[in-house]
């Protein structure tokens, strides 16, 4: 009886670390989930993003428990709102990218007049030019395989953030500034060919409306720019997909390697 009773006790303390390690990977891959590109829209239904979640964390939570086995005993309640911190500054870091090509968007749109075409078609102000590059970067990186390198990030993240233990504030504060101003640098690249053909647009206008007053330069030119500009974007856009795709690959491979 003696023994039963002890096979159980250890069972139960087994039981006991299984559902804390599925927690906390619950909590952080839902957070993860929650921000993170594609699966994180508001166009996703709750419902899916729930069975995501659990999708997630039943591949993670296994692996978890064989790393967390000898760490003593389980983490309290306190610990999980340090998971929900980790996995929101994982979510965020892939939301930047997005956020990056966004702006990129927005500069190549003012920088050649097509801020205003087709504006109030999505359920988001932006031009678009941001609804296209936006759209065509979720597919390529679903693509990709995104929800497999996802969960290769969250597997990764618990090197640097082990589960349970505590975050610390200004590391992540040195991160996540490293990471703005990585993305802002790849927004401002991705967006440099339409801001260089603008220049050279506005140079050439300035210098026919010197050296002919009389014509109407900008009744001329402004088809002429909106043309070159939609040519430039046929040609443009395959480069920079693959730019950004190469990045945000190289983010999921090396999340904390971003140098501030």
């Amino acid at each position: 009886m003696n023994g039963v009773v002890a096979a159980l006790s250890e069972l139960l303390g087994l039981a006991e670390g299984l559902g804390w390690t599925a927690a906390l990977a619950f909590v952080r891959i839902g957070a993860v989930v929650a921000l993170m590109p594609g699966m994180g829209d508001p166009a996703v239904p709750p419902r899916i993003k729930l069975a995501l979640v659990v999708a997630f964390s039943l591949v993670v939570a296994p692996i978890l428990a064989d790393r967390m086995a000898g760490q003593g005993p389980p983490p309290g309640f306190v610990a999980l709102g340090g998971e929900a911190v980790a996995g929101l500054l994982l979510g965020a870091g892939m939301r930047l990218f997005l956020v990056g090509l966004q702006t990129a968007a927005a500069i190549a749109a003012q920088a050649t007049t097509l801020s205003q075409l087709f504006a109030g078609a999505a359920p988001e102000p932006q031009p678009a030019i941001g609804n296209l590059l936006l759209m065509a970067a979720l597919a390529l990186a679903m693509s990709a395989g995104l929800h497999v390198r996802a969960a290769e990030l969250v597997l990764l993240s618990y090197d640097i953030l082990p589960a349970g233990a505590p975050l610390s504030a200004a590391s992540a504060a040195d991160w996540g500034l490293a990471l703005v101003s990585r993305t802002f640098a790849l927004a401002f690249s991705l967006a440099a060919p339409f801001v260089i053909a603008s220049l050279v647009y506005n140079l050439a206008l300035g210098v026919i409306n010197r050296a002919m007053p009389a014509l109407m330069v900008s009744m001329i030119g402004a088809p002429a720019l909106t043309l070159g500009s939609l040519a430039l974007l046929a040609v443009a856009v395959p480069v920079i997909l693959a730019t950004w795709l190469a990045s945000f690959s190289a983010f999921l491979d090396q999340p904390f390697a971003v140098a501030p």
